[in-house]
Order: C-alpha cells, then sequence, then structure tokens
C-alpha cells in the first residue's frame, strides 16, 4: 500500500472518517441500511494484515490520532474498539456514496488507501486499539431524564452499557465523544445521514432537542469495561 502524500494527509484534517453531512447540507432519504454488498462483504472474510494495518491507519491518524481518540470537542470521532464490523460497514458506505463525506471520498477511495484488503486490515487494527480514558462529556444537568430516555429506546440495540453489536452492525457508544454522538443522532433524527438504521430513524423521530441532549450527555458517561480502557497518559508505541 502506498502511502498518501503529505497534502493528502493535511487535507484529511478537515475531512475526517466519521464525519457525515450532505452536499449542500440538504436533508436526504435513508437508503439501504446495510446489505452487506460490494467491499463491506469482501472486506469481512479477508485475514487482516497487522502491519499493513498500522501504516494504512497512519493515514487515518491525521485526524483520528495515533491512539484513534478522535477528538473530545467532537470533530472526529473516537475510533478506538469500535466493532470492526461497523468500521468495515462505514468506510464500505463511504466508499460507495452511501454515507455523505464529500471531502473525505477521494482519499478514502482504494487508489488512496487500498482495496477490500486495505479495509480488512485498518479496521482489524483500530478494533483492537484501547480507548480514550477520558472521553468528552456533556454539561451533567439532565442525567435522570437521558438514563429514562436511554432504557426506554436504546437499549434493545446499543445494549445495556452501550456494548452494541459486533454480529448486528450497532456501533458501540460506550467512550464515544457527547459532541460526535450529539451531531450523529441529530442528523439521523432529520433525515440527514443515509446510511442510518431506519429503525433508529423512526425510534429517534419524536425527540426533542433537549430530550436529545439528555440521552447523549447519558450515554457519554456510560462507563467503558477497564480492560477495554487504555492507562491515563498512554501513547501508541507502533508509531515510536
Amino acid at each position: 500500500m502506498k502511502k498518501l502524500t503529505a497534502i493528502v494527509a493535511v487535507t484529511l484534517l478537515s475531512a475526517g472518517f466519521g464525519s457525515s453531512v450532505s452536499a449542500g447540507g440538504q436533508v436526504t432519504n435513508v437508503s439501504d441500511w446495510n446489505t452487506g454488498e460490494g467491499e463491506q462483504s469482501v472486506a469481512m472474510k479477508l485475514t487482516p494484515d497487522r502491519e499493513n494495518g498500522i501504516e494504512v491507519y497512519e493515514v487515518c491518524s491525521a485526524c483520528h490520532l495515533l491512539e484513534g481518540w478522535g477528538m473530545t470537542n467532537g470533530t472526529f470521532p473516537q475510533l478506538a474498539g469500535q466493532h470492526k464490523n461497523v468500521l468495515i460497514k462505514q468506510l464500505a458506505d463511504i466508499r460507495a456514496l452511501n454515507r455523505d463525506n464529500p471531502t473525505m471520498y477521494p482519499f478514502a477511495l482504494p487508489e488512496s488507501i487500498g482495496d477490500e484488503q486495505a479495509i480488512a486490515d485498518v479496521t482489524d487494527y483500530i478494533a483492537k486499539l484501547p480507548m480514550n480514558p477520558n472521553n468528552g462529556k456533556g454539561a451533567g444537568d439532565n442525567l435522570a431524564h437521558g438514563e429514562k430516555l436511554y432504557k426506554e429506546n436504546c437499549v434493545q440495540c446499543h445494549g445495556e452499557i452501550g456494548e452494541g453489536s459486533q454480529e448486528k452492525f450497532y456501533p458501540k457508544i460506550q467512550g464515544q465523544h457527547y459532541a460526535y454522538m450529539l451531531r450523529q443522532f441529530e442528523w439521523i433524527r432529520d433525515g440527514k445521514r443515509r446510511n442510518a438504521n431506519p429503525d433508529m430513524v423512526k425510534q429517534i423521530a419524536g425527540f426533542s432537542d433537549d430530550d436529545m441532549k439528555a440521552v447523549i450527555d447519558y450515554t457519554s458517561r456510560i462507563p467503558v469495561p477497564k480492560e477495554d480502557v487504555a492507562p491515563v497518559g498512554w501513547m501508541n508505541p507502533d508509531y515510536n
């Protein structure tokens, strides 16, 4: 896999693997959520190459940091520790134009980062990184309401502790940054994220902005299991 030039890496700083907004900012229709076709299906069947995953991830680290922790202000999400299947789906969706990210799109293409093998390699590497011990959180002023909303609306898919599901492609949301989740929640509710699970779109359609902030604030504070969290001050040794 050929490394990108410096100009590509710099451009990625304004792109973000987890960003998703329709061109022009208009509301778009929800597409098929998870057909499992194309690169997604191929990448899931391949045996990952860790060394190539490290090389490919160096490109991603321009935004998500070498540790995979993103930014606590939500500009870029934490990727570390996310389910591999979720990562494969999202990257494949961006490449297939099923998830809108016009800035990142050219740099996610095979000629930029590699083929399905590169997808398998980098997502497997990311999924095994330890998570941020101090993710971004909300104001903490309406947590009881947020907990009620979470238990009534989110547990069935995302689990009691936000663990998600590798097999069902439900993302792990424990430990994710508040501001990033808030933005994604709003886009899903308002129909701006085309690859959103339609069941979630229906489930949260009636959420007010205050409801949204409360449930995401609660979610941002769900403890991550100790075995999945990096020690405070940890730095990724693969890039020393």
